[in-house]
This record gives C-alpha cells, structure tokens and sequence, in this order.
C-alpha cells in the first residue's frame, strides 16, 4: 500500500532536501493516500481533534442567521445570489446551515445556490453523501470552473472557509542570531529517516525581497537584536494567495474566514520562539511534525495581518476583525430578537460556551469579515 511517506520519500531522493511546505502538502494532500484524501472521521471525540462544528449544529445555525442577514442587505431583484463554501470537509456544516435556512428562511434559500468548492472527487463524495437531503448543492473543483457557472464571470453573496486556511502549507523560517540572517527549513532523510535541515537560501533581511515573507522581510533592528537563537515563523503564500483570488471573483457581498490565528501585533511572542506549527493525531497535539506523514494533521496559526492585507489589496474592505467570542456573541444577541431564533435550550449553552470559552474554542480562533 503506498503512503505518503513513498512520495516525500521518492522526491527527496530525487531532487534534494525539500521545503517544509512542499513536505506538508505531500503529507496531507498527495493524491490518494494524503491525510486529507483519506481520513474521513478526523473529526470529533473519534477523531484527531474536535472543531467548532463538532460540538454540534448551533455554529452553523448561527452562521445561518448571519448570511440571511447579509444577503437581505445585499439582495437585487433578478441577481442570483450564492452562499459559497470552500473547505467542507465532510458536509455537515453545509447541513446545520441548509437545515436552518429550510426552516426559518424558505423563501430566501429558494432564491440562492449554496456552492461547495471541493478539489478532491472523495471529498465531494463524502459531502454528497451527508447533503443527499439537499438536492440542489452544486460542486465545483476551482475558482476557474466556478467563474463559468456564474453571472459575469463573478460571485454575489458570501464566500467562506472554516478552518480553511490554518491547512494550506505553510514554509518554516528560522532565525540565526549569529549570522543576523534568516534561513528556510526543509526536510531531507538521515537514515532513511525524514529530519530538519538548513535550505541553502540562508539571507539577511535586507536582500530577501524574493524569498523572505512580508511579515519578516522590513522587521525592526531593535527586535532583530533581542529575537533569540532559532526563533521560527511560518508564511503561507498558498493561503494568501487563495484569499487573493476569492476577493477577485467576488462581485458583491461578503468573505469570510474563521479560524485560529492572529494578527501583526501577536506575530512575535516569547512564548511561541517555536512556531505554531502543530500536529494533531488522536487528540495528542505533538511537535513532532515529520512523524507519520499521512497519519497525523499539520496545521499553523494564520497570519491575519498578511491575509487582510491581500483582501484590501485586491480592493475589499474590511469590516470585523475580532476573536470567534466576539462574533459569535454578537451574532447571537441579534438573533435572539429575531422570533425566527428562539432563546437557547440548556444543549445549545453548553455548545455555546464551548465555541466562546478561552478554555475551549474561544481561546486562539479569530474572525476577518470583508466587503465589496
């Protein structure tokens, strides 16, 4: 049976050490035996770790209300609107928010299309299976088929990713306070054993116009000299540039991502000189991020700051960025007026407190919202 590790394995015997971003993508997406292509109940008690939508249907519902909300203020008369989802793993936040929709807004969910952007076909397979209930979801691979299924080439609604973006690779930079330069790590086999080496791009600050990410490229001197021995940062272009293209193909409306992550004021901290880069396998989180490529989940922190940046860049304004408690919250207090929303049951609490509690999910999760 192949694995992963035969394909990182293969490449790295072929051309050299290789970045860590390329290690992760192999790991969770390599076609067939990825983390992501294979692992279905990642999610949950039965799982490698549990998200907001695993505590059960109150965060779709509340996200729901949200988009309604959104899409009655943006509604046109004879404009198809769309709710579009990237990253749906196995459906059922699709489900909690068709569900709520169905019941308390008919007539607006008669007038949208709820989209799924899906690359993988066993993905889809599995969302479809979960959505059977919901006939009229439509799946596309890429923004590219999707811009020829839409009106002018260009989407009117809400376009968003829940816990999207924490899993697009990301590469790893560590700091050498010696030379006063950064360097790139990769992975290469010691013993036919996947281990941690230098890339040979190893640059000062100021000529890594090419290769050094933003957020590390113009950092102050004054935090240069006090940056201890190996401090470690991750950037990821993929994510950025994901962002970058939603924002294009958005005509009119809102995107949208939650997930944990912070912004340029938190990027350094004596408490994080490792990184955020995490694994996660059976609910153990490990450091250990070259063990069992294909077994275990590799996720990091966002960089906020870099993808806000990117959506204003491309011409979208930005209206929230706050902490998943503060949205939440402020979702809630305007649905609870709503008589479509009924007051919380002692279940829909619990699962409240849940998704808002630092000790729980509240803690690291943030949330952009923009606009054109």
């Amino acid at each position: 049976m192949k694995m992963p590790t035969d394909a990182i394995r293969a490449e790295i015997q072929q051309s050299g050490a290789i970045s860590f971003a390329r290690f992760m993508e192999l790991a969770l997406y390599c076609p067939e035996t990825g983390y992501y292509e294979t692992k279905k109940d990642t999610v949950g008690q039965a799982g490698d770790f549990i998200t907001s939508v695993s505590t059960g249907c109150l965060f779709g519902e509340l996200l729901a209300f949200q988009f309604a909300e959104w899409l009655q203020e943006f509604k046109v008369s004879n404009l198809k609107f769309q709710i579009v989802e990237a990253g749906a793993h196995d459906g059922k936040l699709a489900r909690d928010i068709l569900g709520w929709l169905q019941t308390h807004r008919a007539e607006l969910l008669a007038e949208i299309e709820y989209v799924i952007l899906e690359p993988s076909e066993r993905r889809q397979a599995w969302q479809q299976e979960t959505l059977k209930s919901f006939p009229s979801v439509r799946w596309f691979t890429s923004f590219d088929n999707l811009k020829l299924n839409t009106q002018n080439s260009k989407l009117q609604g809400v376009l968003f990713g829940n816990e999207l973006l924490d899993a697009f690779p990301v590469r790893r930079f560590g700091w050498d306070a010696k030379e006063k330069s950064w360097f790139e790590w990769g992975v290469t086999l010691t013993c036919d054993k996947f281990t941690w080496t230098r890339m040979s791009n190893s640059l000062a600050p100021s000529d890594g116009e090419r290769v050094l990410p933003s957020s590390i490229r113009h950092l102050p001197s004054s935090l240069l000299e006090v940056l201890p021995d190996g401090y470690v940062i991750e950037d990821s272009p993929a994510a950025e540039n994901w962002w970058r293209e939603a924002a294009g193909i958005l005509a009119r409306g809102k995107l949208l991502a939650i997930d944990y992550g912070f912004g340029f004021d938190e990027q350094f901290s004596p408490n994080r000189t490792g990184g955020t880069l995490r694994a996660y396998h059976r609910h153990h989180v490990s450091d250990d991020l070259l063990a069992q490529p294909g077994e275990q989940d590799l996720t990091a922190h966002v960089d906020f700051s870099a993808i806000q940046q990117a959506g204003e860049a491309a011409g979208l304004q930005t209206d929230q960025f706050c902490t998943q408690p503060q949205f939440l919250t402020s979702v809630l207090q305007k649905a609870v007026t709503d008589k479509s929303f009924a007051a919380l049951d002692a279940k829909q609490v619990r699962q409240f407190q849940t998704l808002t509690h630092p000790d729980h999910l509240g803690r690291a999760f943030r949330v952009l919202v923009q606009t054109r």
